[in-house]
């Protein structure tokens, strides 16, 4: 056979082979998939034939049925799958809270008791939803700088109903409801002419450094709130009593005041409501998800009243936003921050600019002479008595004339009332220091409780290491020497009001 035929022939076969190929179906190969076997570093005689018996045969994998309905190109994204961008940003500011929710959720029947609680009174919510509108976005902001739940954007609503005026009879005030202790360790200071704890900005930088505090302490968001209403020492207390017992020391467990068993329940019930409040029949109106308030830093001495007025608002809204001052004028030197609307500040600015700097005080401070009262002191003045008390924060009990005065200048009108919602404004302490020796078995508590101060005040004015007998501890106090028996103190971080009705307040 020549060379051509045989290549020929080649070529025909080759042919003919890839012609069955085609004609035949082809089965891809079947694959089990199995967990690889670590060997064992021991074998027993025999083993490896039994491992070999024993191993898995591969199974034949089920073959799919033929698609036999109508084949479409889809070209657009399915309908009906709820898809959730939480960088989007939100147009409504109870959504952005909604979806920044974190805290584990209390479910009990004291939770639905404060929800049916707050859904039977929704003229009461109306209200104290219409004053968180001024405050809630820049809590939130906070929260989210510092990475906390925003469910804590509602906690002023179980503390104060959104009232920055709330005053209670444990002398908690603002919105976080600060005792005048706890203020003070958090660097919120209040003295004759300003309170922080009543400042929006302040007062909520230290609240949220608190609660940040409570948690780092605990690691559990329910005792952390336990904490801020009933004390960190008191908490850490019944912690430690239930686990001595064998108990568990998560809240629930926890063996507690009234007021503090009803206190998580109070913004479990507020979350609940607010998460989804159309099966309460409540009407939540959307919030601008945008700055109610901004802040204005070059100021000069101003009475309160022009303030309100430079910038085009009602004295009362500028209050609502500048609850932290006591007097009728602005000194700088206090506080050289006010807060405006972020759409009137460069209104103010404007009208500033044009008003005349002489007349941007109409009061100024006075120190009575020796023996001099307050009605000759009003007298002088040509101001009613009644509203040189009720300015300078004078209670009617009070016969006393304090060491300074706030009065009218140069003869000016009075323009009538501000609008106080709360109690009287902080009135001159005068505070003494005096010497404490330490005698045997004395402690901190004991010494404080004895001259009616803190422990951490005392810690605060001394230098105190480990308490030694003998050592002189100064204590600064309002009377020199201990009243009778002293009054029990207990170490609570944030005592509250019991009810809402014991938070005076007109608007709530």
């Amino acid at each position: 056979m020549s060379a051509r035929a045989r290549v020929a022939l080649c070529i025909a076969w080759a042919v003919a082979l890839l012609s069955a190929c085609a004609s035949q179906p082809v089965s891809a190969p079947t694959v089990a998939h199995f967990p690889p076997v670590a060997p064992s570093p021991v074998v027993e005689p025999g083993a490896q034939d039994a491992a070999a018996r024993a191993a898995p045969r591969a199974v034949e994998e089920p073959r799919l049925l033929p698609f036999e309905g109508e084949r479409r190109e889809v070209r657009e994204p399915l309908r009906g799958i709820a898809r959730v961008d939480r960088t989007a940003r939100q147009d409504d500011l109870w959504q952005r809270i909604r979806q920044g929710f974190a805290m584990q959720d209390l479910d009990s029947p004291l939770v639905a008791e404060k929800v049916a609680w707050y859904a039977a009174r929704p003229d009461y919510l109306a209200r104290t939803f219409e004053r968180s509108r001024r405050y809630l976005y820049h809590i939130v902001e906070e929260l989210e700088r510092r990475g906390m739940p925003t469910e804590l954007a509602l906690l002023p609503m179980v503390e104060s109903s959104f009232n920055p005026m709330a005053y209670s009879r444990a002398h908690a005030s603002g919105l976080w409801q600060f005792i005048p202790p706890t203020g003070k360790r958090y660097s919120l200071p209040q003295n004759w002419w300003y309170d922080a704890r009543r400042d929006i900005v302040a007062s909520t930088s230290a609240a949220l450094d608190y609660l940040s505090d409570l948690y780092e302490m605990h690691g559990d968001w329910q005792l952390a709130l336990a904490s801020y209403n009933w004390g960190e020492n008191a908490v850490a207390r019944a912690i430690d009593k239930n686990r001595a017992a064998g108990l568990p020391g998560e809240y629930a467990h926890l063996n507690m005041p009234q007021e503090t068993r009803q206190y998580v329940p109070k913004l479990q019930a507020l979350k609940n409501i607010i998460a989804n409040p159309e099966p309460f029949g409540i009407q939540l109106d959307p919030i601008p998800n945008q700055p109610y308030f901004a802040t204005v830093t070059k100021t000069r001495d101003i009475d309160l009243r022009l303030a309100a007025r430079l910038a085009e608002m009602p004295v009362e809204e500028f209050v609502a936003l500048n609850p932290g001052f006591n007097r009728p004028f602005i000194p700088v030197a206090v506080n050289p921050r006010i807060v405006l609307p972020a759409d009137r500040v460069e209104l103010f600015h404007a009208n500033l600019l044009k008003h005349d700097d002489a007349a941007l005080v109409s009061w100024r401070t006075y120190t009575p002479k020796k023996g001099e009262s307050v009605e000759a002191i009003a007298k002088r003045f040509g101001v009613p008595a009644a509203r040189l008390r009720e300015i300078n924060g004078i209670t009617p009990r009070n016969r006393a004339t304090p060491a300074l005065l706030v009065v009218p200048l140069n003869g000016a009108a009075d323009a009538g009332r501000l609008p106080i919602m709360y109690a009287p404004p902080i009135p001159v302490a005068t505070r003494r220091t005096i010497s404490h020796t330490v005698k045997p078995g004395e402690t901190l508590a004991t010494i404080a409780n004895r001259y009616r101060v803190s422990v951490d005040e005392l810690k605060r004015w001394n230098a105190i290491g480990r308490l030694k007998t003998g050592q002189t501890l100064k204590i600064q106090t309002s009377s020199a020497t201990p009243k009778g028996k002293p009054k029990p103190q207990t170490l609570k971080g944030k005592p509250r009001p019991k009810t809402h009705k014991q938070i005076i307040s007109k608007s709530t």
